[in-house]
This record gives C-alpha cells, sequence and structure tokens, in this order.
C-alpha cells in the first residue's frame, strides 16, 4: 500500500500517520453492536477513543455515518411507505447517530462539528463546503449527516461526494467485514480475500461493498479506498498508520 498518498504529519515514535485528511465511512450497523438495532453505547466509545488518538496526531478526520441501525429508506418503502419519504426518515436516523458520535467525542475533549445535508439549523450546521474544511483545518472532526440531502443517493455515494468535495486523501469504509472478497464468503467458502482492487474490477465484477455512484466519484477523482473491519480493535490507527489492513481501491 506504499502507492496510496501521503502527506507529512507531525509524528511520534509510537505512531507515525501518513495522512493528512480522510473520510472515514461508518455504517449505522456498526453502531449497534451486539443489539438488533439501535446505539451501542460502549460502541460508539470505542470508535471515539480512536478518533481522539488519530485527531491528537493531527489528523484531519471528516466522518460520515449510516442509519441503518435505526430506519433504511428502502427497507421501509418495501414496507410499504412512500420511497422518498423512506430515504428522509432515513436521512433523519443519520442525524441521530452524529449526534451520538458527536456527543461521544465532545465528552472525551475532542472538539466536533455536525453539519447535514438537510435544514435543521437547532441541532446542527448546514453543510457549507468552505465552513466544513476551515473546521477540519482547525483539526475539529467533522460529521456529515443526512447523506447527499437528496432521496435515492445512499450514504456511501454521500462519503464519496464529501470526500472530493473536502479534498480527503482516501475513503476509509468501516464495516464488519475484513476485506473485499472475490465472492460472497458465506455463498463460497473458498472466496479469496482481494489485498488490492481497482475500480474498474469492482464495477466489472459487482463486487457489491459500495454501490457503482459512489465508486465513480471516486475513480473520477483519484480517491483511493481502503475497506476494513471496524470491530478489530485498534484497526483505524493501523490504516492510519499505513498498516496493510483490509482491501485497497485504486487505479491501475
Amino acid at each position: 500500500m506504499a502507492d496510496l498518498p501521503t502527506t507529512e504529519q507531525p509524528e511520534t515514535d509510537a505512531f507515525p500517520a501518513v495522512f493528512r485528511r480522510v473520510m472515514l465511512k461508518l455504517s449505522g450497523e456498526a453502531l449497534m453492536g451486539d443489539k438488533p438495532f439501535g446505539l451501542d453505547e460502549t460502541v460508539v466509545g470505542k470508535i471515539a477513543d480512536e478518533l481522539k488518538e488519530a485527531a491528537a496526531l493531527g489528523v484531519q478526520i471528516a466522518v460520515v455515518i449510516g442509519g441503518g441501525n435505526i430506519i433504511r429508506g428502502l427497507a421501509a418503502s418495501q414496507q410499504g411507505i412512500d420511497r422518498v419519504t423512506g430515504d428522509y426518515m432515513g436521512m433523519l436516523g443519520t442525524v441521530i447517530n452524529s449526534l451520538a458520535l458527536q456527543d461521544a467525542l465532545e465528552k472525551r475533549k475532542v472538539d466536533t462539528r455536525v453539519q447535514t445535508a438537510i435544514e435543521i439549523r437547532e441541532v446542527a450546521e448546514r453543510f457549507i463546503r468552505r465552513r466544513a474544511i476551515r473546521h477540519l483545518e482547525k483539526r475539529r472532526v467533522v460529521i456529515f449527516a443526512a447523506g447527499t440531502g437528496s432521496p435515492f443517493f445512499t450514504t456511501d455515494s454521500a462519503a464519496a461526494l464529501r470526500s472530493s468535495e473536502i479534498k480527503a486523501e482516501v475513503l476509509l469504509k468501516a464495516t464488519k467485514v475484513p476485506g473485499i472478497y472475490s465472492a460472497d464468503p458465506r455463498k463460497h467458502p473458498d472466496a479469496e480475500l482481494l489485498e488490492t482492487v481497482t475500480y474498474q474490477q469492482v464495477l466489472e465484477r459487482s463486487l457489491g461493498f459500495m454501490d457503482a455512484a459512489a465508486i465513480s466519484i471516486c475513480r473520477e477523482n483519484h480517491i483511493p479506498i481502503q475497506l476494513f473491519d471496524l470491530s478489530v480493535e485498534g484497526n483505524i490507527l493501523r490504516v492510519l498508520r499505513g498498516e496493510n489492513v483490509g482491501s485497497v481501491v485504486r487505479q491501475e
């Protein structure tokens, strides 16, 4: 992974960071822990602990969180709710998750801002690109909520879009699996874990860890995607110091 983009950072002997600005994509399900739905405070706290360590190194951190632990627009539409209405409900779910992570970070004395793609002035700022970048430059963690603000777009697409807008060096997709496999390992026990894969291979082989729109945005803007297992404690920090963790999607 030596050819991923790197920028000089304040270093410590124990932890030299290799990225200056990153986008972390968290699924809503990742915040559930072992619960069937909702938030697990212990899991949220562990994520906040790792982000605090990362921020202390001078890494500029942006976060996009899904809302699947509360509601998914597509799932709601399958239950009879209008798809557009369901998607907006899902956006509000991401706001709840974002506020929960903000609370956990601020309890750890990490300056944090939540920006939303829809207007909710009482609880968060409206997304403004230049203001978001300024927050990052001031070493504040910025959490982008409410997806893109438009229905029919996933939070993966929102993460790719915001990554491009803030000029993130890498999109870190934290999941519940070790990386990208050649096939679904639940159906194919012999599926191979792919350490490196190109954007084109992801699209041609329908590897399915992220929607095609998000992949295309990252490809067009030359943003590598690193997928890793969030449940392994310390993985966020390992990725930030350039260790060989999970899978990387990049140009050939």
